[in-house]
């Protein structure tokens, strides 16, 4: 079974992920954590849940999703998981974080490539990697059927979806990536998005005013 417990980070509000199951094995997804108080948070929340981190995963690589990867890699050894699409938007992240006065240290280690229908093991526990363009260009979000749940990045929001004015954003390639990649699975499904709280597919499917 996999535990989803979330963190919000930076003035951005961004949401960290950190999947675990009951052998203490832990997966994190779009590490926030920008200051020094933040990375204690998350390694003090694995050191008392007696968590070992074994994975360390993107959705997309916007800068407020990628503040704490360099950190989790020299803290934890871990190297990155993204789709190869997010190269170019990982290496343009410092930019962004120089242009909002948010300066950081970007994670220069090994890259590691998934695509379409990969699969990400936790354990005996599968996620699935859909591939969900629109936001940036190589947005993916990770599924567990089992569960019903998907950790879904800035693609779907609570009665809302990601913004595309953001460099290489598709506004219709991301209303694509919703109804073909997300609105596909099943109405029970939860959301867990990049920012805000979670939703269900049935709730977006009949109040999300962007996808009327």
């Amino acid at each position: 079974m996999i535990h989803v417990k979330v963190f919000t980070f930076s003035a951005i509000q961004e949401n960290t992920y950190v999947l675990y199951n009951d052998d203490r094995k832990a997966i994190i997804i779009d590490p926030g954590c920008y200051s020094s108080v933040e990375q204690e948070t998350l390694k003090k929340f694995l050191k008392d849940t007696d968590l070992e981190p074994i994975q360390l995963l993107n959705t997309h690589c916007h800068l407020d999703h990628v503040f704490g990867n360099d950190w989790v890699h020299q803290t934890y050894g871990l190297e990155l998981y993204i789709h190869p699409n997010e190269e170019k938007m990982l290496a343009f992240a410092p930019v962004s974080g120089d242009k909002w006065g948010m300066p950081f240290t970007n994670y220069s280690g090994p890259l590691h490539f998934l695509q379409h229908g990969d699969t990400v093991l936790l354990g005996k526990d599968e996620l699935q990697i859909r591939l969900t363009p629109g936001h940036s260009p190589g947005s993916i979000c990770f599924y567990n059927e089992d569960q019903g749940f998907v950790i879904g990045g800035d693609v779907l929001f609570f009665q809302g979806i990601g913004r595309t004015d953001l460099p290489f954003g598709d506004s219709e390639a991301l209303l694509n990536s919703i109804r073909e990649q997300l609105f596909t699975l099943p109405d029970e499904t939860i959301v867990y998005s990049g920012h805000g709280r979670p939703t269900r597919i049935s709730h977006e499917k009949e109040h999300n005013p962007f996808l009327k």
